[in-house]
């Protein structure tokens, strides 16, 4: 039985939204939160951002998105989109052309900034390209590139401006009878993002992009990310998340499962409790979570250990962990086995034993959910 089962204050409702496709990879409704990520490299060095793709897609990206800024990079997207192993968005600024190409080069779906694309007319043959070519469009709306009639009218970015180039791009698409769309409402300030998503949910039942963009680097960005899109989810709002992170496309991947994990949203890998240390650790923690950390890496399914120092909170932790390992006496801790003490073992040995019981736990946990989907 779940934690939410017994525990109803786990439990997050999360807004009703209509359900589109970005290729195979269902968004919205009651489908789970997607991750998704966007590369930096240079689009026509193909390799190199197929190298990066597939980086991400190992790291469990459902979605990965991709710059389209000229049409080389069009002539190159066709080739990556067919590599790739999880579908591809385009990512569309300033020509209206580019995102017709990305289209016909297979794209799934066509991310379009409202501030930049051009005349409505332009839209429309977007709009054309994308019902042609089985494409969803995310209309992508950002505080920084707002329209010049909104800026003149509320005199800067605000939450309004932002929710009403939506909902004014919104209209469009539906105008002309296309609803395979979803939408974000981005900014790099956190109150100015939640207020807009917080409106926006409201207003339509489309499904909506989290992300709080241009966030920073690693840990200040993973901060903002954590603080505005883990309110948002919280509040039930969000059906699919970017961590917009100055760093290496997979980080952002790992950050956003680590917010959706952490509220129970999404479950995958390993999920580390561990104690921050004190004086009265029996072993050094903050080494042996980093050695795990980069260990245990390759497992995909979802189990949760506890690497407690000591006996204060090491045993009460390891009751709800599938592992457990707390800091003793003497050089060796307790290890336990589904919430119950086991086996002692010496530390000098603990990272090497830890990681074959949790490969030995994750194989017998994936058997059972292969065996549950089976029945």
């Amino acid at each position: 039985m779940s934690l939410n089962h017994v525990r109803p204050w786990r439990n997050i409702y999360r807004r009703k939204s209509r359900q589109i496709m970005v290729g195979n990879v269902p968004v919205g409704g009651d489908s789970p939160i997607t991750v998704q990520t966007m590369t930096n490299t240079v689009t026509t060095d193909i390799p190199g951002t197929i190298a990066q793709v597939q980086a991400a897609a190992e790291a469990g990206a459902d979605i990965v998105r991709i710059s389209v800024p000229d049409q080389e990079s069009s002539k190159a997207l066709k080739e990556i989109v067919r590599e790739s192993q999880v579908p591809i968005v385009a990512d569309i600024h300033f020509h209206y052309k580019r995102g017709i190409e990305a289209a016909e080069a297979g794209a799934a779906c066509l991310r379009i900034n409202p501030g930049n694309i051009g005349s409505e007319d332009r839209v429309r043959e977007v709009i054309k390209a994308a019902r042609d070519h089985n494409c969803s469009i995310r209309i992508g709306v950002n505080a920084g590139s707002l329209e010049k009639h909104l800026l003149d009218k509320y005199g800067e970015p605000t939450p309004d401006a932002m929710v009403e180039s939506g909902m004014d791009h919104i209209k469009i698409l539906q105008d002309h009878d296309f609803h395979e769309f979803k939408i974000s409402v981005k900014a790099s300030d956190v109150f100015m993002a939640t207020a807009a998503y917080q409106q926006l949910a409201d207003l339509t039942d489309a499904p909506i992009h989290l992300g709080i963009t241009e966030a920073g680097g690693l840990m200040s960005g993973t901060i903002k990310s954590a603080i505005g899109l883990g309110n948002l989810l919280w509040m039930g709002i969000g059906d699919t998340i970017r961590v917009s992170l100055s760093a290496n496309p997979v980080e952002e991947v790992k950050v956003g499962y680590e917010i959706l994990k952490s509220l129970g949203l999404r479950h995958r890998g390993v999920n580390i409790i561990s104690c921050p240390s004190c004086a009265r650790q029996g072993f050094d923690v903050i080494k042996t979570v980093e050695a795990l950390e980069k260990r245990l890496e390759h497992i995909k399914t979802p189990m949760s250990l506890s690497i407690i120092g000591c006996v204060v909170n090491g045993p009460g932790e390891a009751l709800m962990t599938d592992v457990g390992f707390t800091g003793g006496g003497a050089g060796n801790g307790m290890v336990y086995l589904a919430g119950k003490a086991s086996h002692k073992m010496s530390n000098d040995q603990m990272v090497d034993h830890i990681v074959e019981e949790v490969e030995k736990k994750a194989t017998q946990i994936q058997s059972e959910l292969d065996a549950e989907q089976g029945a």
